[in-house]
């Protein structure tokens, strides 16, 4: 870890503001702007120095690949994609069957510009009654903030909103896509 945190703090020049729960076994964690591959790594550094576990999901035969131990080890779960399966349903029943499942997600679905999220992620916190939990990646100040936990009410005019506010200002690598 000490590695991780000389090479994220020193070389790279990041910080990490707030930090998780570790009492939040599960949750959906939003990830915004994504705007760029480099935020793989800086989301890697984060989860080593931190220390926490942090998952995603992908498709099934990523899994059965001659690289599938590397995706397990990064934190992925197999997802089947098979037409007509309902994604959130899928995905939800995935925090049922682990003890510890934080699920890494960007909202914007892209790492375009766009000007509404894809609602997903919202719907899994919803279906597996788990806290939302804002990421964001600051480019500009270069810094990784950990807000706190937002548990849905199942209103999403009402949520979005407060959940988009956590984002403001931020600024993603590529500055006209944040």
């Amino acid at each position: 870890m000490g590695f991780a945190k000389f090479i994220f703090n020193k070389v790279l020049g990041w910080n990490i503001s707030g930090g998780f729960d570790t009492s939040i076994k599960k949750s959906v964690i939003i990830v915004v702007p994504h705007t760029s591959w480099h935020d793989f790594y800086i989301g890697v550094f984060t989860r080593r120095i931190l220390n926490v576990e942090i998952n995603y999901v992908a498709k099934r035969e990523l899994f059965d690949s001659p690289f599938g131990w590397y995706f397990k080890w990064m934190g992925g779960a197999a997802l089947d994609r098979t037409p007509g399966q309902n994604k959130v349903e899928a995905i939800a029943e995935v925090f049922k069957d682990k003890e510890e499942f934080r699920l890494a997600l960007a909202p914007e679905g892209t790492r375009k510009k766009v000007l509404t999220w894809k609602t997903g992620f919202y719907f899994i916190a919803l279906k597996a009654q788990v806290p939302i939990i804002p990421v964001s990646f600051d480019y500009k100040t270069k810094t990784v903030t950990i807000h706190p936990a937002f548990s849905p009410t199942g209103n999403i005019e009402k949520d979005l909103p407060i959940l988009r506010k956590y984002f403001e200002g931020v600024v993603g690598k590529v500055p006209e896509y944040s």
